[in-house]
């Protein structure tokens, strides 16, 4: 059964479903393009970090810390928008990336690892 969701600034942490690690997966993609960039986690404190600065902020799951993309590298991401799916259990993050979105130096983290369905 779906639901309605209205967010809006003051009610989005009422909102989200995050997992019982406390996170939600966001799908990160590049606003003028539509590619998709790549897939992070984030918390409330994390969606707080990001509504507030306008650079995407995430959760690291191996580092057990929050990063701002593109902090060391200076690959960053302005957010020009935050859309919850149907569930409120995943995030959908519209950027304007700066060079490369993955570690690897690639343009997204799928360049070059695509598995054929055939």
């Amino acid at each position: 059964m779906s639901r309605d969701i209205d967010a809006t600034p003051e009610n989005w942490r009422e909102l989200i479903r995050p997992d019982s690690a406390g996170l939600v997966p966001v799908i990160v993609q590049e606003a003028t393009s539509r590619e998709v960039l790549m897939l992070a986690w984030m918390d409330v404190e994390a969606v707080s970090r990001t509504l507030a600065t306008g650079r995407a902020t995430y959760w690291s799951r191996s580092r057990r810390e929050y990063w701002v993309k593109g902090e060391t590298s200076g690959h960053v991401q302005h957010v020009r928008s935050l859309s919850l799916d149907c569930d409120a259990d995943a995030l959908l993050l519209l950027v304007d990336q700066t060079g490369p979105a993955c570690h690897t130096n690639t343009p997204t983290c799928f360049t070059g690892r695509t598995i054929s369905a055939d």
